[in-house]
C-alpha cells in the first residue's frame, strides 16, 4: 500500500430522494477528484426512479443501494428499515466520515446510524429553520436531530449558520458554504447547453402553449395532503381560467397527490398533468417558466438562479433568505391568495421585475469545493 493510499479519508456519502441526488452529487464529483478520498456512495431509494434519472445524468453508480421504496409505507417503518440497512453498510465499510444531506428519514436515519458507530457526520446544507415541527413534517426534526450529531455544519447561508449557533452548536464546526444546488444547476444547464437533446421532451409542450406565459407548478409536500392539495388544486383551475397563460405541472408519483390532481384539473386546455421530469427537464422547465407556484425547497433556491419569482404554496418556509431578498414570497395554500399574488405578478410587470431581479442568497457555484476543503482539513 502507498504512503498516499493510506492517507486516504474513506468518505460514505449517503441519500436516497432525487433532491438529495440533485444536491449531492456534485459533491460526490469533488470528492472523487481529490486523490485524499476514497469515496463510496449508499443509496436509500427512498425515492427509486427519480433518484435513478439524477444518478445517471450525473454519472453516479451506487455502490450499496438498500433499494427500499414500498408503496404508501409508513414514516416509522421506513425509519426502521433505513436505521438497520445503512447501519450494515457502515460496518462493512468504517468510513472516517459519514456525508448527508438536507432533512429526509435517509439523512435523519444515516447520522443516527453513524452516531451509535462513533462516525463523524458531516451536514450538507445545515441550519435550515421554520421553528415549527409540523411545517414541514417531518422534515423540521429530522433536520434537528442531524444537527445535534454533525461534527461538520455546512451551512448554506448566514441565517442558517446563525440558527444553529443558536442552537449551541460549537461556531468551529459551522461553515457557511452556499448551497450544492446551485452548483448543480450550472452543471446542468451547462450539459443542456452542449446537448440539446438532454431537455427535448418538453417540445411538444412548448409547440403546445406557445404564445402562452408558463407557470412552472410543484407540490407534493406532507403537510399539504388532504385540505391543502385540495385548495392548491382550486387555485390552479382558477389561474387556468385565463387565456394567457399555461401550467405545466409534472405531477408527484405519490397517490396523495396524483388523485386530488387528476381529479380537479385532468381535461383542463391550458394545463398539463405530465409525469415526474429529469433533472436536465425540470432545469429547462425552470427556464421555460414565467413564474414558479411551488411547495418544494429546493424551487426555492433554484428558480431565483434563473431570475424566475417563487410563490411557495405554505405556511412557513426553512428559507426565510429567500423571502428576505424578495426572490420567494409565502402564499399558504388558500386559493384567493395564490390567485391574487400570480395575476399581480402577471399584470404588474414592476412586480415582476422586482422578484425576478433579486439577488439569488444561495450560492455562487462553488459550494461543492469548498465542502471538500473543509471535510479534507477537518483531518
Amino acid at each position: 500500500m502507498t504512503e498516499l493510499s493510506a492517507a486516504r479519508q474513506t468518505i460514505l456519502i449517503i441519500f436516497g430522494t432525487r433532491p438529495e441526488a440533485i444536491k449531492m452529487f456534485p459533491v460526490v464529483h469533488a470528492l472523487r477528484a481529490d486523490p485524499r478520498f476514497t469515496v463510496r456512495v449508499c443509496i436509500s431509494a427512498q425515492h427509486r426512479g427519480m433518484l435513478d434519472q439524477v444518478m445517471a445524468i450525473a454519472g453516479i453508480t451506487a455502490d450499496h443501494d438498500l433499494d427500499l421504496m414500498r408503496p404508501d409505507q409508513t414514516l416509522d417503518a421506513l425509519t426502521a428499515a433505513l436505521l438497520t440497512g445503512l447501519g450494515t453498510v457502515m460496518d462493512a465499510e468504517k468510513p472516517d466520515w459519514v456525508v448527508v444531506q438536507g432533512d429526509t428519514a435517509t439523512a435523519m436515519a444515516g447520522a443516527l446510524a453513524a452516531y451509535y458507530r462513533k462516525i463523524r457526520v458531516a451536514h450538507v446544507e445545515a441550519g435550515l429553520r421554520s421553528h415549527n415541527i409540523y411545517h414541514p413534517w417531518p422534515e423540521e426534526v429530522n433536520r434537528k436531530i442531524i444537527g445535534t450529531i454533525a461534527a461538520l455544519h455546512f451551512a448554506p447561508t448566514e441565517t442558517a449558520a446563525a440558527a444553529l449557533r443558536a442552537e449551541n452548536v460549537a461556531a468551529d464546526t459551522i461553515h457557511v458554504t452556499g448551497n450544492t444546488v446551485i452548483d448543480a444547476l450550472h452543471w446542468v444547464t451547462a450539459r443542456i447547453a452542449a446537448e440539446p437533446a438532454l431537455a427535448a421532451g418538453l417540445r411538444d409542450l412548448e409547440t403546445r402553449f406557445a404564445g402562452k406565459r408558463i407557470i412552472g407548478v410543484t407540490s407534493h409536500r406532507r403537510e399539504n395532503f388532504g385540505g391543502g392539495l385540495e385548495s392548491i388544486a382550486r387555485a390552479i383551475r382558477q389561474i387556468a381560467a385565463r387565456d394567457d397563460v399555461a401550467l405545466i405541472f409534472p405531477v408527484h408519483p405519490n397517490p396523495n397527490v396524483r388523485r386530488v390532481m387528476e381529479a380537479e384539473l385532468a381535461g383542463l386546455d391550458n394545463v398539463a398533468l405530465i409525469e415526474p421530469l429529469d433533472y436536465p427537464h425540470f432545469a429547462h422547465l425552470l427556464g421555460l417558466a414565467e413564474i414558479m407556484l411551488t411547495d418544494s425547497g429546493g424551487v426555492q433556491e433554484e428558480a431565483p438562479a434563473l431570475g424566475k419569482p417563487v410563490l411557495v404554496m405554505r405556511e412557513t418556509t426553512e428559507r426565510p433568505e429567500g423571502i428576505a431578498a424578495g426572490t420567494a414570497r409565502l402564499v399558504g395554500t388558500d386559493p384567493a391568495r395564490i390567485v391574487t399574488e400570480i395575476f399581480t405578478l402577471l399584470d404588474d410587470k414592476a412586480a415582476y421585475d422586482e422578484m425576478a431581479r433579486a439577488h439569488n442568497p444561495f450560492g455562487d457555484g462553488q459550494t461543492a469545493r469548498r465542502i471538500m476543503e473543509l471535510i479534507a482539513n477537518a483531518g
